[in-house]
């Protein structure tokens, strides 16, 4: 495995791998990698003949009140994990790098980014979108693996490669659990062990919601109800918000169809988490 931090070197890869007849996958992260991030990485190795894992804390998706300077990083254990996996390069540009001096071009998914997380973090997929699209252009992948727990990030990512023409493949990775069901998330370490039990609250709801449904209850109203309830009852926890509707518009629905996305935002202690499920 190979680590690249210069775009112009690692777009040069690109085309010389691309002279070959070899096609690339990439798998955008942000690092300190957990079995989340592996299978992404295992999906990718599938997909193409070279596999490209971005490493990049993008500063643009952060707000002035995030944890952009805590976010945990770990380079050498990232690179050891990476190399495990079959990785062939470990791209790790600088934020110097990408947000050269003068840098003021943005892309902005409108309609998509209204609710959920884009309401509670503004700017948030601005700095997504366009940090993607940079990747895209300077690795050229023609296919690229993202998890489904970010799902408004997946779903944006895919109707920015729709609007725009660009040739990359969008493949979504189902959510990755521990055991007893917690979504995978580098931000679980910043969780105290009480925390972290407390954490299992999200999971709790969406099985809720499951179960709910599977019981004839399709009423949005209903299942928000219970679902609060249950968050506003566990220790450390306070609902940042409870989305229920389509899951391909982000439109909330009133009543729960065949398919109903199911996504939460909660704060735990001082750490948010996101989680979701199609039901």
């Amino acid at each position: 495995m190979k680590i690249i931090t210069s775009k112009q070197e690692m777009g040069l890869w690109s085309l010389e791998e691309q002279r070959h007849g070899r096609a690339i996958t990439l798998v955008p992260t942000m690092g300190y990698f957990h079995k989340g991030h592996l299978a992404l990485m295992k999906m990718g190795k599938r997909l193409g003949d070279r596999l490209v894992v971005s490493l990049f804390v993008n500063p643009t998706q952060f707000g002035p009140s995030e944890d952009y300077r805590q976010y945990p990083r770990d380079l050498d254990r990232d690179a050891r994990l990476a190399e495990s996996e079959g990785v062939d390069i470990l791209f790790c540009p600088s934020p110097e790098e990408m947000y050269p001096e003068g840098f003021q071009t943005w892309v902005n998914v409108e309609l998509l980014t209204q609710g959920l997380c884009g309401a509670k973090r503004p700017g948030h997929f601005k700095g997504v979108a366009t940090v993607v699209l940079k990747l895209f252009n300077i690795v050229r992948p023609q296919d690229a693996v993202f998890g489904q727990k970010d799902f408004q990030q997946l779903k944006v990512i895919e109707r920015m490669v729709q609007d725009l023409d660009v040739p990359v493949r969008i493949h979504g990775h189902p959510i990755v659990r521990e055991p007893d069901g917690l979504a995978m998330s580098s931000r679980n370490t910043y969780l105290s062990e009480k925390e972290r039990e407390s954490a299992l609250c999200l999971y709790r709801s969406l099985e809720l919601a499951r179960r709910m449904k599977k019981m004839g209850e399709t009423r949005v109203d209903a299942v928000k109800k219970e679902i609060r309830a249950t968050i506003n009852s566990t220790p450390f926890a306070r609902l940042d918000y409870c989305f229920i509707g389509d899951p391909e518009t982000l439109s909330e629905q009133e009543t729960m169809g065949p398919e109903t996305l199911v996504a939460l935002a909660v704060w735990i202690g001082d750490t948010r988490l996101i989680d979701n499920a199609i039901i």
